[in-house]
């Protein structure tokens, strides 16, 4: 297994990875990959049904005659599930249909209550579109990867094989969720840009808000179809589909195995069969589930019970007028606005999700000073308490008030950072916490000169050598007094009153002999 060296730059890392993918895919032959993404719409509802939707509550709690199919029950269309659905296909640039239709798709599954799926295949509510990846996703030269449609469909049960040998165990809590389907054109030609792509729709589901996209949690699953062509031929070859790949890492593996297996019966004169299959991460092969299905197996056919979708192009303008910002909009626009690192703008967005507190918290203050108490100690603080950024309790006012007591040098950085770690236990007014405490920086000259002079008197051989022209012990000295301050001198204070304690005029002009009597020494020995 490769391991990227620590001391390749981020964008040597991106050029490694993608070098070892293109590299995986033997010389003279190219991967053609599309990818089919089951997206669980973000509502309260399921798509058909008042049942509320759920992830691992007690299981069969959330199901209404509705969701088990009972006979003679209709489906009644969640509108909210329909917004969700547009505003993601006006995220993706695609083009909402002002008329689609629901259909059956039948196949007989134990957790398919209903023995078909209401789906839709032939007429759905967004064709076109695209996900453009970029240089600041990882890639050299920047793809674009068209969406040939996106659906609004229903979920299935889920089996439950492992518990009761010989029986499969059914919970019927996820039926009927609302789904998108989003399929790609099939313009993606590695596992490194499928990885890619696959991270970049999950960030903008999640951004948009009309899915939480986690694939460990299974709202968000990926199928892939991945066929092999010689190089230059303009065809597509016969193409097998990977199910139910649940991380991104499998996901490429899957596609790295599929490719080369191809690859394999290709040249051994072997014919590839049009098939559905999984991929074992243990052994890194895939395997054969069944054949693949085709259009007249599913005998699709109009849903009976839903008339057509219809929606007017105000409906889909005042959807357009609300979207959000886009995240490669915002990540370019944080990047410029406040001098922050492509690194530090992605935390920002997709890794902590908190653009809009930072930005609130950047209003009057330095935007590098927020970052870094943002990134570093606040997140960490989070992270110390098993706390995401969205159980965030500490208030936007109450943090810059805090980012402003250490500017100000009312605090040190090292108290700042206790005052965050009783916030979080406790939300309050940061300044009443430091006087509680007794927290507040220590800028009086005389105290520190006292503090110094003592530690002098008791320290006098050390005190001697720095006077010498020794400087190094200058720091022990003033970590010293740091210590019987409990880390409350001001720094600078320090400094100044520990040179003059010591007999210089400051701790620059310390500062300026000490490196004049270096330079003499360095001349005498020339």
């Amino acid at each position: 297994m490769f391991r990227l060296s620590s001391k390749l730059k981020g964008s040597q890392k991106y050029a490694f990875k993608r070098l070892l993918t293109a590299s995986s895919i033997k010389e003279g032959w190219d991967a053609v990959i599309g990818i089919e993404v089951h997206a669980q719409l973000n509502t309260r509802t399921k798509l058909f049904s008042d049942s509320s939707t759920s992830y691992n509550d007690m299981v069969n709690t959330h199901v209404s005659t509705i969701d088990a199919a009972f006979p003679g029950v209709q489906p009644r269309l969640n509108d909210h599930a329909v917004e969700l659905a547009v505003k993601t296909a006006l995220a993706l640039q695609g083009q909402v249909q002002k008329r689609s239709i629901f259909e059956r798709k039948h196949y007989f599954y134990p957790d398919l209550p209903q023995g078909y799926q209401i789906t839709q295949q032939r007429e759905p509510i967004s064709r076109g579109g695209y996900i453009l990846l970029t240089e600041n996703d990882g890639l050299s030269t920047p793809v674009k990867i068209g969406i040939h449609q996106l659906q609004i469909e229903q979920d299935t049960g889920k089996s439950i094989h492992d518990m009761r040998p010989g029986e499969t165990l059914l919970d019927l809590n996820r039926a009927g969720t609302g789904l998108m389907e989003i399929v790609t054109k099939p313009d993606i030609r590695t596992s490194y840009e499928a990885g890619l792509l696959v991270k970049k729709l999950q960030n903008i589901l999640q951004w948009v808000g009309s899915s939480k996209a986690s694939l460990e949690e299974g709202s968000m699953r990926c199928d892939v179809n991945v066929s092999v062509r010689r190089k230059g031929e303009e065809s597509f070859g016969t193409r097998c589909e990977l199910k139910n790949l649940n991380r991104i890492r499998s996901l490429s593996m899957a596609i790295d195995a599929e490719v080369r297996r191809q690859i394999e019966v290709l040249k051994q004169g072997g014919k590839i069969n049009t098939e559905t299959r999984r991929y074992d991460e243990e052994r890194d092969v895939t395997f054969r589930l069944r054949d693949k299905e085709t259009s007249p197996d599913y005998r699709y056919m109009p849903e009976p019970d839903l008339p057509p979708l219809v929606l007017s192009q105000c409906y889909i303008d005042n959807i357009a007028a609300n979207l959000p910002e886009l995240p490669d909009i915002c990540l370019e626009r944080m990047m410029k606005q406040y001098g922050i690192s492509l690194l530090n703008a992605n935390l920002l967005l997709h890794e902590y999700k908190c653009v809009d507190y930072f930005e609130k918290v950047c209003k009057g203050r330095n935007s590098k000073i927020v970052t870094n108490w943002t990134l570093n100690e606040l997140s960490g603080a989070l992270s110390s308490q098993g706390l995401s950024f969205q159980e965030n309790p500490i208030s936007i006012e109450r943090f810059g008030s805090l980012i402003d007591l250490v500017q100000k040098g009312i605090i040190t950085g090292n108290t700042g950072k206790e005052v965050i770690r009783l916030l979080l236990k406790n939300p309050s007014d940061p300044m009443d916490i430091v006087k509680e405490k007794g927290w507040l920086k220590i800028t009086d000259s005389s105290q520190l000169r006292t503090l110094c002079e003592e530690l002098i008197v008791s320290q006098s051989e050390k005190a001697k050598a720095i006077q010498n022209g020794d400087l190094k012990l200058f720091k022990w000295f003033v970590g010293r007094v740091m210590g019987r301050t409990k880390g409350q001198a001001d720094p600078n204070a320090l400094n100044q009153a520990l040179s003059q304690s010591l007999g210089w005029n400051s701790y620059d002009d310390m500062l300026s002999i000490a490196n004049k009597s270096k330079n003499e020494k360095k001349k005498d020995m020339s």
